[in-house]
C-alpha cells in the first residue's frame, strides 16, 4: 500500500468489525458463498472441494478477518493440507476467527514485499485485495514467485466501471477519504439508506442501450441500475444494514483503490508465465485463474 490511509482504514473496518460477513461466506445456500465459487468456476461447494483435494499448501493472500480462509479450511483436508492467511492490517482478527480450526497459520505481510520466506503454494487465492496494494501488478508477480510450477493462482480485481459511476465514486472517495473511520461511515450510512430505499421499491426497468454511458441494453432492478452505471450504493438483504454501510466504507474510503480491465490482466498472466485457465468478468470485477 502507498503512503496514504488504505492501511489505517482496512485497519479500523477489521478491527471493528470483526465477524463482517463470516457467517454468510461459509453458508452454502448464501449469494456470497455462490457469488465466491461460481465466479472462480465451482458450480458448488463440492466441486470446490474436489478442486482443493490433494492441495499441500493454500494461501489466502489479503485474508482480511478470515473468512475466506475458513471457506478453504472447510472444504480441504486439514491432515494433508495446511492453508496460510497473509494480511497486512488484519492477521490478528483472522487468527481469533479461526483459533478452532485445524493446521491454519497467519501471518502478517505486505504484498509489495518480497513474500519468500512463505515458501511456495500450490494454490494461491487472491481477490478483492491486489487494487486495494498500490500497486496491483507488483502485488500479483511477488505471488507468483512463491507459485509451485504445476500450481494455480486465482485472484479478482476492480473492474473499470461506467464512466458516471467512474467520477462520482471517485469524488465521493476524494471527500472522506480523510475522515476518520466513525465520520466516514456516517456518511457511508446515508448513502446505505438510498440504497435500501431504492432496492426497497422492488422495481424493474427496461433500459435501452446508450453506448456513450457504457450502458447495455436490458432489463434492470432499480437499485442495481443505479449501482452498476451511477454510483456504488451497496445493498444486499442478507445483510444487516451496518454491514452494508461497512461494505460501501470498503469501496469509498480507501485511498488506493484501482480499476483494471481483463485485457491488462490478462497480460499480467501472460508476461509471467501462467496459462489462463478460466475467466469471469461482470459488472463488478475481474476474476482470473491461471497456472504456473
Amino acid at each position: 500500500m502507498t503512503d496514504n490511509n488504505t492501511a489505517q482504514s482496512f485497519s479500523d473496518k477489521w478491527h471493528k468489525n470483526t465477524a463482517l460477513a463470516f457467517d454468510n461466506t461459509l453458508d452454502p445456500g448464501s449469494e456470497i458463498f455462490k457469488w465466491i465459487t461460481q465466479r472462480n468456476g465451482f458450480k458448488n461447494g463440492e466441486e470446490l472441494r474436489e478442486f482443493l483435494k490433494g492441495k499441500k499448501r493454500i494461501l489466502d493472500a489479503g485474508c482480511g478477518n478470515g473468512r475466506v480462509t475458513a471457506l478453504l479450511r472447510t472444504y480441504s483436508n486439514p491432515a494433508a493440507t495446511e492453508v496460510v492467511g497473509i494480511d497486512l492490517t488484519a492477521a490478528d482478527v483472522a487468527a481469533k476467527n479461526l483459533a478452532q480450526y485445524q493446521n491454519v497459520h497467519f501471518y502478517t505481510k505486505n504484498l509489495q514485499d518480497d513474500l519468500a520466506d512463505l515458501g511456495k503454494f500450490d494454490y494461491i487465492y487472491c481477490q478483492e485485495v491486489l487494487h486495494h496494494t498500490g500497486n496491483a501488478r507488483k502485488g500479483f508477480e511477488n505471488l507468483v514467485k512463491i507459485l509451485e510450477k504445476g500450481g494455480e493462482i486465482a485472484i479478482y480485481v476492480y473492474k473499470q466501471k461506467a464512466p458516471v459511476r467512474e467520477f462520482v465514486d471517485d469524488y465521493v472517495r476524494e471527500k472522506i477519504a480523510g475522515m476518520d473511520y466513525e465520520t466516514a461511515m456516517a456518511q457511508c450510512r446515508q448513502i446505505t439508506e438510498l440504497s435500501k430505499a431504492l432496492s426497497e421499491q422492488n422495481i424493474k426497468l427496461q433500459i435501452p442501450a446508450v453506448d456513450v454511458l457504457q450502458i447495455p441494453e436490458g432489463e434492470y432492478d432499480l437499485q442495481r441500475f443505479v449501482y452498476h452505471f451511477f454510483a456504488k450504493i451497496f445493498w444486499n438483504n442478507e445483510f444487516s444494514f451496518e454491514d452494508n454501510a461497512v461494505i460501501n466504507y470498503d469501496w469509498y474510503h480507501p485511498q488506493d483503490c484501482t480499476r483494471h480491465t481483463i485485457e491488462e490482466v490478462r497480460d499480467w498472466f501472460t508476461q509471467n508465465g501462467l496459462t489462463i485457465n478460466h475467466e469471469f468478468v461482470d459488472f463488478y470485477g475481474i476474476t482470473v485463474k491461471g497456472t504456473f
